[in-house]
């Protein structure tokens, strides 16, 4: 019973430490700075990966990925980690970790249609419906409608909901790509070679932001630094390698399915922690979005 929802199971918990890591990483971010926080992350969580492959795996670095793994894998890493959470980040700061997880719901729709257009992956009828509903819950949140002119707008900064978006899209082609790549190679072995990528492309997006002075100032903050230790644990490591374990034991639509119910689990989180004042259409918007993500893979 275990072994066959194998998949299943490594999605749920995935779910969890998504929820964890977002409210980790916002709480960084907004002490030090995106940028910052993306790539210190990545360096704990090579460094933890590196140690548990060593003792899982018997080598530090996945020396045994073929060519091909490496190329899909960086470019998946690329995609996801770099541009995916480069933005997200940015949006944990401008929005909060609680509405751009919402929108990150999006990101089962994106990868059906990606897995439709790459991997020729069907999407039934109740699949088109699903992403109607998605998008409805997502809008019920993020637009208001101005009792005075009755003119429907944004009730949240722009900025920060097309940057929860952009990194909707780079988690989605990131995941994609991921499961074109990695085969039946080691989940963890794989998320190593996609931090590696991260970790490349964040070096090279702060020295040409010349971002390297607020790095080292985020480091002596000691307080982000045991937020981005616990989203670094959550995230990277644990997170991100048990969503590949759950894309290769199960459909990636079913595996974003089951994660997506991030955006439930953190309004508790919300309201307990950060203070946030949730309003019920919010509340009723991520339910919704849920069950729209839910009908999007129903076969």
């Amino acid at each position: 019973m275990l072994q066959s929802h194998l998949g299943e199971i490594a999605a749920l918990v995935t779910a969890l430490c998504w929820t964890i890591t977002a409210v980790a990483f916002e709480s960084a971010g907004k002490r030090v700075g995106s940028i910052s926080v993306n790539l210190i992350r990545l360096v704990i969580a090579l460094l933890l990966i590196s140690v548990f492959n060593l003792f899982t795996r018997g080598m530090m670095l996945p020396l045994d990925a073929s060519g091909s793994t490496w190329f899909w894998l960086f470019i998946s890493g690329t995609i996801g980690f770099v541009i995916g959470d480069l933005f997200l980040f940015q949006a944990f700061v401008l929005i909060g970790s609680r509405l751009s997880m919402l929108i990150m719901s999006a990101v089962p729709p994106i990868t059906a249609l990606t897995g439709f257009i790459m991997m020729g992956e069907r999407i039934s009828l109740l699949g088109l419906t699903g992403m109607m509903l998605t998008i409805c819950g997502i809008a019920l949140v993020i637009l208001t409608r101005n009792p005075e002119n009755r003119m429907v707008k944004f009730s949240y900064p722009i900025k920060g909901l097309v940057y929860a978006f952009i990194g909707a899209l780079g988690q989605a082609f990131g995941l994609v790509f991921s499961k074109f790549g990695m085969g039946s190679y080691n989940a963890f072995a794989a998320t190593q070679i996609r931090i590696i990528s991260a970790i490349i492309g964040f070096a090279i997006v702060i020295t040409i932001t010349k971002n390297w002075k607020n790095v080292y100032s985020a480091l002596k903050d000691m307080q982000a630094m045991k937020y981005i230790s616990i989203g670094s644990l959550f995230g990277p490591f644990i997170g991100v390698s048990l969503g590949l374990l759950a894309v290769q034991h199960a459909p990636t639509g079913i595996v974003s399915t089951i994660t997506s119910i991030t955006p439930i689990l953190i309004i508790p989180m919300a309201i307990f922690i950060f203070k946030e004042k949730v309003l019920p259409r919010e509340i009723f918007g991520a339910i919704i979005t849920l069950g729209g993500v839910s009908l999007l893979f129903i076969k």
